[in-house]
C-alpha cells in the first residue's frame, strides 16, 4: 500500500473541530473531502462505517491527540454525495461507500479500457476486471465489487455493456 502524504492541515488541531464560521467551514468541509477521497484512492478503500470512523488513521490523528467526531463524518459524507463520490449503504446512514472517481467516471474508465484493448463484444467476469492479469496496472485493479457493479450499471443504461449477475456468475459484456 502507498504511503499517505497527509495535508498540512491534519496536523492542525481545529481542522478536527468542525469551524463556527461559514466561510471556514466550506474551505474546512472542502479539505476533508479531498482528503477522504485521496485516502480512499490510495488505500483502496470503498466502505466507511461512521461508528468505527474513530479507530482509522484518517479520522483520528494520534500524534495530536485529535478525533473527527462522528456527526462531522456523516457532514462530510453526505457532502461527498452531493458531487457523486460516496453513497450511504443502509437507511441509518452508518455505513457508506466511497468512490474515488463518481460512479460514471469509473464506467467510462472501465469502458475505455476495454475500448483501447478489443475487448468489445468480450466477457469478462467482475473478478477478471478487479483482480486479473489484464487489468494489474489500471486503476480499477482492486476496485471493490459493489463499486464495480454499481459503475457498470452506468455503461448498462447508456447501453456500453450488459452486466450478467446470476447464481454465482458476475460478469459484464462490453459493447
Amino acid at each position: 500500500m502507498a504511503e499517505i502524504e497527509w495535508p498540512w492541515q491534519y496536523s492542525f488541531p481545529p481542522f478536527f473541530t468542525l469551524q463556527p464560521h461559514t466561510d471556514t467551514r466550506a474551505k474546512q468541509l472542502a479539505a476533508w473531502k479531498s482528503l477522504i477521497l485521496e485516502y480512499y484512492r490510495i488505500t483502496k478503500q470503498s466502505i466507511v462505517d461512521i461508528r468505527e470512523a474513530h479507530s482509522s488513521p484518517l479520522f483520528n490523528n494520534s500524534t495530536i491527540n485529535r478525533k473527527l467526531p462522528s456527526e462531522v463524518v456523516l457532514l462530510v459524507l453526505e457532502e461527498l454525495a452531493k458531487s457523486g463520490n460516496a453513497s450511504p449503504l443502509d437507511k441509518a446512514r452508518q455505513r457508506w461507500l466511497v468512490y474515488w472517481h463518481t460512479l460514471d467516471e469509473w464506467g467510462e474508465i472501465i469502458y475505455n479500457w476495454a475500448q483501447e484493448n478489443g475487448f468489445t463484444g468480450s466477457v469478462f467476469t467482475l473478478f477478471e476486471l478487479t483482480q486479473g492479469e489484464d487489468t494489474v496496472n489500471e486503476e480499477f485493479y482492486g476496485l471493490d465489487t459493489e463499486v464495480l457493479i454499481k459503475a457498470l450499471r452506468t455503461l448498462e443504461t447508456n447501453k456500453k455493456a450488459e452486466l450478467i449477475l446470476f447464481d454465482d456468475n458476475q460478469g459484464v459484456k462490453f459493447f
